[in-house]
């Protein structure tokens, strides 16, 4: 992969990663990768992802089930951003939504509701 090594982490060794649906093409979510993410995603096919709360990979959908299957991988101009065009099992969003960009900044609920994250995650969420 003639660009894997351009990929510019930022001072902490992240990269911004978006996330698309595949066929729809709708933006479901944001998240944070470092390299170990990067390089997992790319070998299990499955999305992974670095939690700056936890401080640790993690794999998209490992608690709930709704995994993102990669079907392709962009890297932006700059080589600083990814985007990962997935197919999405499930909802991409802990709040039960499909995707994380739901709401309007009027407060406006826009988004599709998928999941019970009671009934998913418990009252942890």
């Amino acid at each position: 992969m003639p660009l894997l090594s351009e990929i510019k982490y930022d001072k902490n060794g992240l990269v911004t990663v978006v996330v698309q649906d595949a066929g729809t093409k709708e933006v479901l979510m944001t998240a944070w990768s470092d390299e170990a993410a990067v390089l997992e995603t790319i070998r299990t096919g499955c999305a992974h992802f670095y939690s700056r709360s936890r401080r640790k990979m993690w794999k998209k959908g490992e608690e709930s089930g709704h995994i993102q299957e990669i079907v392709r991988i962009l890297v932006d101009c700059d080589c600083d951003t990814l985007l990962y065009q997935v197919r999405q099992k499930g909802g991409a969003c802990h709040t039960g939504h499909m995707s994380c960009f739901y709401r309007t900044l009027e407060g406006e609920d826009v988004g599709e509701k998928v999941f019970d994250p009671a009934k998913v995650y418990g009252d942890s969420n």
